[in-house]
């Protein structure tokens, strides 16, 4: 996929999660692979004009952390152009424009959301970012403030005038926050107002179908993975895998693509199932799901300190822990450590827990295991039988 002068290798994309997409996780998201580019948290263009400690670590990077984009919010002109030029000289791939963000203390500086209000204001300070810049400006929106303005397909069209290289569309309004369904026809509409431009498609992707199912419905030329990253770091490499398994001219008439090659060429995974059109990889064996989270918290230690990283990933442990079935003994514990050593004590020991629940294979008993992951515009008619995505608490409340 191509987002102006920035050739990826995938479609999928890892969205922004303030809190959780430092350096540590999508160095594990990339070393698990199938992600084209990943976001970092997002910044206050002041701040990292002021070279503010909190604003540099949350774009620390390193080779392996590449291609990346910044994401910067904030209202201002000149911060905000002056911070794309920075971005730019420290040799990231790409600006990314946060106005989708639906917390109050982000909106009530004119950043995130609001920049959904005031579209004259907001090409103004687009055109002067793009101008000031060569690398890509993208900009990430929701489908307006609420349903009674559902701005985003005007603000698309004034973004391409206004030379942004792609637009990350989240399918729910300002006010929706993140409950209710992802409104997929919303998206389409973006898709729709605009002649050239790329649209990413972004809201409750949890597993391949969902992202598949976004495609198909909206005709997005990528697809953005957040929270579903968390519950599954491995979505991006299975996400790959499922489209390719598709019959390649129906997958290209629902991506418009164009030509044999669009479709990123992806290494089969050992572990597939077949299904009427494709093949869905298995989930990752519990063992696997360790591997990785000692992985992760390793590179928590080895980016902020062993007590910080540990402290930090309290929050982050039980996201796993999910879908390791019974885990309420390892949660009451994992949020209490403050070293390596304890962490794995931890893990030791709810490791032994867990036995009760396996049967002779050391599978987890069908009573046991996790339900599946349905993504809001995937429900039948009974959602609450389906687990819902809790909202993240971190820097920022919500988003």
């Amino acid at each position: 996929m191509q987002i102006g002068t920035l050739a990826l290798q995938s479609n999928l994309f890892l969205s922004p999660l303030a809190g959780y997409t430092n350096l540590p996780f999508r160095l594990v998201v990339r070393e698990i692979g199938g992600v084209g580019l990943c976001t970092t948290d997002l910044v206050n263009a002041r701040s990292l004009l002021e070279k503010n400690r909190n604003a540099l670590k949350l774009i620390e990077t390193r080779p392996a952390d590449t291609p990346l984009a910044v994401q910067l919010f904030g209202s201002v002109l000149e911060e905000m152009r002056d911070a794309a030029a920075k971005i730019e000289s420290l040799g990231y791939a790409a600006v990314d424009i946060n106005m989708g963000c639906p917390v109050r203390k982000v909106c009530n500086v004119g950043g995130g959301s609001a920049m959904m209000t005031e579209l004259a204001k907001t090409a103004a300070l687009v055109r002067s970012m793009v101008n000031a810049v060569k690398i890509p400006v993208t900009a990430k929106m929701r489908l307006g403030w609420d349903d009674e303005n559902l701005t985003a397909p005007d603000l698309a069209r004034v973004l391409e005038d206004a030379g942004v290289a792609a637009i990350f569309v989240h399918g729910r309004t300002r006010q929706q926050g993140f409950g209710g369904t992802v409104n997929l026809a919303g998206i389409r509409t973006v898709v729709q107002a605009v002649k050239h431009l790329p649209v990413i498609g972004n809201g409750d992707i949890t597993t391949p179908e969902a992202a598949k199912m976004m495609f198909d419905e909206t005709g997005c030329a990528g697809v953005s993975i957040g929270r579903g990253a968390f519950y599954n770091p491995w979505i991006f490499q299975h996400a790959l895998q499922y489209l390719k398994n598709f019959r390649r001219g129906e997958l290209c008439e629902s991506q418009n693509f164009h030509g044999r090659d669009a479709l990123p060429r992806v290494q089969a995974d050992r572990q597939v199932s077949p299904t009427e059109n494709g093949a869905l990889p298995l989930e990752p064996t519990f063992a696997e799901r360790v591997r990785v989270v000692c992985r992760h918290l390793d590179l928590m230690i080895g980016v902020f300190g062993e007590q910080r990283g540990c402290r930090m990933f309290r929050k982050i442990a039980p996201w796993y822990a999910k879908r390791f079935g019974p885990c309420r003994e390892f949660n009451k514990r994992v949020v209490q450590v403050s070293t390596r050593a304890e962490f794995d004590e931890v893990l030791e020991n709810y490791t032994r827990w867990r036995q009760q629940f396996l049967d002779a294979n050391g599978e987890l008993l069908p009573r046991f295991r996790p339900p599946p992951l349905v993504a809001s515009f995937m429900q039948g008619p009974a959602p609450s039988r389906h687990e819902q995505i809790p909202v993240p608490k971190g820097p920022v409340e919500i988003w």
